[in-house]
């Protein structure tokens, strides 16, 4: 009788320890919470300048804000100025993204097949937010 009670006892506390795992992993896998700035915003950032590595560079200082940037590449185009083209939604979240740039033009350019709230392509004017030139 007493074995039984123990065994009960354990199988008790097993399915208890594992109701509170179960919880503690699902707050371990909930997403980050993104800055005011970049709340669920997802980019691409596309280097248009002869610039090695601006794109990378880009790319970190927006994930460091929140921002959550699927894709890091070229562009064919060598834009003069920097721009923000919305993909889907509303022209604030490219806005608030150029914001965190230092300064971007922000057009409306509608394209539901690359899965991204904004493009943003990086011209030959683009400078660093704090002053200095991104190299």
């Amino acid at each position: 009788m007493r074995w039984r009670l123990a065994a009960g006892g354990l199988v008790v506390a097993g399915l208890f320890a594992a109701v509170l795992m179960t919880r503690r992993r699902s707050s371990v896998w909930q997403p980050e919470v993104a800055s005011a700035a970049g709340r669920g915003i997802v980019v691409e950032v596309r280097n248009g300048t002869p610039r090695a590595g601006l794109g990378r560079q880009v790319a970190r200082l927006l994930r460091e804000n929140g921002v959550d940037v699927v894709y890091v590449g070229t562009s064919s185009a060598r834009p003069d100025s920097t721009t923000i083209l919305v993909r889907r939604g509303d022209l604030t979240r490219g806005h608030e993204v150029a914001r965190l740039l230092g300064g971007a033009r922000v057009r409306s350019g509608p394209d539901s097949l690359l899965r991204v709230d904004l493009t943003i392509v990086l011209g030959a004017d683009y400078w660093h937010p704090k002053g200095r030139l991104v190299l």
